[in-house]
């Protein structure tokens, strides 16, 4: 390890929802620091930096990697799922960073793939798959983000992706009449409509307007308790529903990106499914893909069950050079 590669870095997993900042030590191959910060309670992310720096007890590194939920390539980012915008070269000049790196946030997931450790993903289906295949990563928490990761020459490259702005069409009679329902309200409908936290109270309240029902006011997380514990009918649908388009969604874009290494799903809703996912239409739905069927029914599936994979993958990404 060269004296650069072994110098500390900020880390940071820019979310919709959370932003999670500490600092990587690659000497030790540890994080120190870390801290969570709940978005709403910030008004951009200079303050939530700023907020971190105030409770450091140490200097601040000069390197940085931040992962953030938005499309990259530009100097100026606007956040799709919260409202914040900036400039990265003024966030680096800002803080004194001497280089950063920029990701998406399943950019990052990507990049932490190869270093989870097996305690950090439950595998669904083991598969089979060629050696040095593309992995991809999705997953649906307040968005739907995805991203690949493939070895070129022993270097690992990941490719950002946004699976969930693409399109979604219906599997069955039943999508059929939930679609027509939410065209009536949507211009059209994207992957991540249903297919991410928001996504699943919708289809339970498109559900409960289906079945000329009156939709309580439920959470993500309520409507998946009261879901996997049967107690209710409407929700047991709703998330159905979810997995089987989860299913479609991830099939799709293993296709896009020929990711036959194996697919990984992330976000904070799809741990808390494993077992539910094994039983539900999920591959059945991954695998409904025309002549791709056969190979789909191989593919390896992994849950990823670390906290903070965004920081693992911001925490091992290659930095630009001095």
């Amino acid at each position: 390890m060269s004296p650069v590669d072994a110098t500390p870095r900020l880390v940071a997993d820019v979310g919709g929802t959370n932003t999670r900042i500490g600092i990587y030590d690659p000497a030790s191959n540890t994080f120190r620091a870390r801290t969570d910060f709940a978005n709403r309670d910030f008004n951009g992310l200079e303050d939530v930096i700023r907020a971190w720096l105030a409770g450091l007890v140490e200097s601040p590194p000069e390197r940085a990697c931040l992962a953030v939920a938005a499309p990259g390539g530009e100097d100026r980012v606007s956040m799709v799922n919260v409202d914040w915008s900036f400039s990265r070269r003024e966030i680096q000049e800002r803080f004194g960073w001497h280089v950063t790196g920029w990701l998406n946030d399943f950019e990052a997931n990507a990049h932490g793939l190869p270093h989870l450790a097996p305690d950090e993903r439950v595998t669904l289906r083991s598969g089979w798959a060629p050696q040095q295949g593309k992995l991809a990563v999705l997953g649906p928490g307040t968005g739907l983000g995805g991203a690949s990761l493939l070895r070129v020459d022993g270097v690992a490259v990941a490719g950002a992706a946004e699976p969930g702005h693409a399109s979604l069409s219906p599997g069955n009679a039943l999508e059929l009449e939930l679609f027509a329902l939410l065209l009536q309200q949507h211009a059209d409908v994207y992957t991540e409509l249903l297919v991410s936290g928001p996504g699943l109270e919708r289809l339970y309240g498109t559900l409960a307007q289906l079945h000329g029902r009156a939709a309580e006011t439920l959470s993500p997380a309520d409507i998946t308790a009261r879901g996997l514990a049967g107690e209710d009918e409407l929700c047991g649908q709703a998330l159905d529903t979810f997995c089987a388009l989860l299913g479609s969604a991830c099939g799709d874009f293993v296709l896009h990106n020929g990711a036959w290494g194996g697919l990984y799903l992330a976000g904070g809703i799809v741990p808390r499914l494993t077992e539910y996912l094994q039983s539900s239409d999920f591959f059945q739905r991954l695998e409904a893909k025309g002549a791709m069927r056969e190979r789909l029914a191989r593919l390896p599936v992994h849950v990823i069950t670390a906290s903070h994979p965004g920081l693992l993958g911001a925490a091992h990404a290659p930095l630009p050079r001095d």
